[in-house]
């Protein structure tokens, strides 16, 4: 933990906020395409599961070269979720090279640290540590990096939001309506930092009975694809809950990977798709926009 912190510690402290649209091209990570965030308002949605499964959906159902950053820095689960249980190596530039599995180079803070050592620090070390991931990695050619964002709508998420070219954010929520309370908070954040919205996936929408397949709708119905249709996002995609999610989840075997012809595989590769063709739309957006001269 000492070596991390002294490493962290030489960035110099953390970026300044990025106040307009005009300083934002300077923010963008040498050979990534896009990045997009995988938010929710509140912990304990899924998010993480969620983005550890597109990720891997992107690189092998799009076909697409694909990096996962695991900005939860006091509850990394990349390690985990990906079966990673080693420190990254640094190349000549003293730069770190992300860890790749199932086809996605990862990189995450429960790559530098003791498995249960806890993260026990402020703000200041959390943005200089998410500023190492980001801008002390050599990440090489992408066309997406998936960010798994931390839960809520605090420093953290401000600071990524501000610091780093999004291309877009896909917000995660179950269709509790405590936890949409939550989403919509996140909806609203990225709206003030100028992210777009490239739509909901809800997770844990049903369960259904393994003995008659009767869907349960344990934490309520429809709930997330209705918010989403009233805020005018569009709705990207529905994972039931199952047992073989979280089972995957705990082998280190991502669900798309283990069970690639499932009905869940299927739901995270069409929600895959969803995030392209909305990335692909706002491209299109944005080439069509007159160009202005500051």
């Amino acid at each position: 933990m000492k070596n991390l912190v002294r490493h962290l510690s030489g960035l110099g402290g953390v970026r300044g906020y990025a106040t307009s649209s005009f300083s934002r091209s300077k923010l963008l990570l040498e050979g990534v395409k896009d990045v997009i965030a995988v938010a929710s308002g509140k912990g304990g949605v899924g998010k993480s599961t969620t983005a550890v499964n597109l990720a891997v959906a992107l690189a092998k159902k799009c076909q697409l070269k694909v990096g996962l950053l695991d900005a939860d820095v006091y509850g990394p689960s990349v390690p985990t979720m990906m079966k990673i249980d080693r420190k990254p190596d640094v190349n000549k530039d003293a730069k770190m090279i992300p860890i790749e599995n199932y086809g996605v180079r990862c990189m995450s803070i429960g790559f530098l640290v003791e498995k249960d050592s806890p993260i026990v620090w402020r703000g200041p070390m959390v943005m200089s540590a998410l500023n190492k991931m980001l801008r002390g990695v050599d990440w090489g050619n992408l066309d997406i990096l998936v960010v798994d964002m931390p839960p809520g709508t605090g420093d953290a998420q401000l600071t990524m939001s501000q610091n780093l070219q999004l291309s877009g954010a896909v917000i995660v929520s179950t269709p509790q309506d405590v936890a949409l309370i939550d989403a919509r908070r996140g909806v609203k954040m990225f709206s003030k930092v100028q992210v777009p919205i490239l739509g909901f996936i809800e997770n844990m929408s049903c369960f259904k009975c393994p003995h008659c397949g009767e869907p349960s709708f344990i934490f309520g119905e429809g709930g997330t694809r209705k918010t989403a249709a009233s805020m005018g996002y569009n709705f990207i995609g529905e994972i039931p809950l199952e047992v073989e999610i979280r089972k995957s989840c705990d082998e280190g075997v991502p669900i798309t990977i283990s069970s690639p012809d499932s009905v869940v595989s299927k739901a995270y590769g069409d929600a895959a798709e969803n995030v392209v063709k909305k990335l692909k739309e706002l491209a299109t957006e944005q080439t069509l926009q007159p160009e202005i001269n500051l």
